[in-house]
């Protein structure tokens, strides 16, 4: 298995950070996983604003050479993960930009007759670890489960990804929150994870 890990904290002084590096530490372990690549979007100085004129063109993204290398990325992985704190019910600017580019027309889904389209990212999973301030279970309450409909249903279904897999944690700014107990779930799971 060959698996990418999308990192999007602003800063590596964080819990984000601890669970990227738990995330390297159990897949090192997992004799499954045959290849790592971590691409950490603020770090990487990653431009998350779509821009589109005459020169460049929506329907043209999935050719786009400025993002090239982060469409190799994706073709390459059998699994992908996302690292990021729920911030207003949704993942941050950062990576709903990186998303608005790299899921484009013709590269992540094509067109067809029909209501849906046709996902061409098909036989890739998804792993989503997630971090807010508020409870763990805010999102299903208060936001009817939008985080995960987003992500799962609005996204990765949409492209033809079918397994998804959510890490949800919340109380993360609380001395009560479990965080270590919490690390070591991610651990454990990417230690263990065969498929």
């Amino acid at each position: 298995m060959k698996m990418l890990v999308i990192y999007t904290y602003p800063h590596h002084n964080s819990l984000n950070y601890a669970f990227l590096r738990h995330i390297i530490k159990g897949s090192k372990q997992n004799p499954h996983i045959k290849e790592l690549q971590v691409l950490d979007l603020y770090e990487e100085e990653f431009n998350p604003l779509l821009v589109f004129n005459e020169q460049k063109r929506r329907r043209d993204m999935h050719i786009d050479p400025a993002i090239e290398k982060y469409r190799q990325q994706i073709t390459w992985a059998d699994k992908i993960v996302f690292i990021y704190p729920i911030w207003w019910g949704r993942p941050p600017a950062m990576l709903l930009g990186y998303i608005d580019q790299l899921f484009a027309s013709n590269f992540a889904y094509k067109d067809k007759k029909g209501l849906f389209p046709e996902g061409l990212l098909k036989g890739k999973s998804v792993v989503c670890v997630s971090t807010m301030k508020g409870p763990t279970h805010y999102p299903f309450l208060w936001l009817n489960n939008a985080h995960k409909i987003l992500m799962k249903r609005a996204l990765f279904n949409f492209v033809g990804i079918k397994r998804v897999k959510f890490f949800e944690f919340g109380n993360m700014e609380s001395t009560k929150g479990n965080q270590i107990k919490k690390l070591e779930k991610i651990h454990k799971y990417f230690s263990k994870l065969d498929h």
